[in-house]
């Protein structure tokens, strides 16, 4: 998963795909080279909406060699890592918000042979995670409310992205920054100048006729 800071990594959310045909939407990914998928697993309570489990992750697995980016969105993350492990996630990132013992979360998701990472809603600080940052490999700045696609940006988190840059930076540290909600044509240039490694793209993705070269323009290729 690592980025060599040259380009920035497109992992469109199959939360907006059409969930009846994930054949069609793995063939979707793959003909438009992106380079990793991004799962929305959503509990209902964490978050307003329910998604997907395990099982469903589990069944995708076998259809593609893509990196499975794995986001918890659920309340205690901890009780189900073994689960999402085994269903094939390569990275599982876990939100500081919903986890007392969040330290040990991360251990147990790096135990478990997969890549960790810790998320932020808009209104948690990234001083919050600070003494984290050591230990992941993936800071995910959500810049909506997480729950619903098809939001729009808030654009004041892209100075936490810049503030993640900075202290990678003074830390000498390696963990790729993400940012999730309201990234398209209009946002990209703001956002990617901002810093970011990762993007991920739903509704921009899988409601354009193009996809593939969709994924180009928000890259600015």
């Amino acid at each position: 998963m690592e980025n060599n800071r040259k380009g920035v990594l497109s992992a469109p959310s199959i939360l907006s795909a059409n969930f009846s045909n994930m054949v069609e939407t793995i063939k979707i990914l793959e003909d438009a080279s992106a380079d990793w998928i991004h799962m929305d697993v959503m509990d209902g309570s964490f978050v307003p909406v329910i998604t997907f489990g395990h099982k469903f992750i589990a069944d995708m697995r076998p259809l593609t060699k893509l990196i499975f980016d794995v986001h918890l969105m659920v309340e205690n993350p901890s009780k189900h890592l073994e689960d999402f492990a085994k269903a094939g996630a390569d990275i599982i990132t876990v939100h500081y918000e919903s986890e007392v013992h969040i330290n040990r979360t991360l251990q147990r998701i790096k135990e478990l042979g997969c890549k960790c990472g810790i998320s932020i809603v808009p209104s948690t600080p990234v001083s919050l995670i600070e003494h984290l940052l050591p230990f992941v490999d993936l800071v995910l700045i959500m810049s909506v409310n997480p729950g619903y696609g098809g939001q729009t940006l808030i654009k004041d988190n892209l100075k936490k992205i810049e503030k993640l840059v900075d202290i990678r930076n003074e830390m000498n540290l390696d963990f790729l920054i993400s940012i999730d909600g309201g990234v398209n044509r209009k946002t990209a240039s703001e956002v990617i100048s901002a810093g970011i490694d990762v993007f991920v793209a739903g509704s921009a993705f899988f409601g354009a006729s193009n996809p593939g070269e969709e994924l180009k323009i928000i890259k600015g290729e």
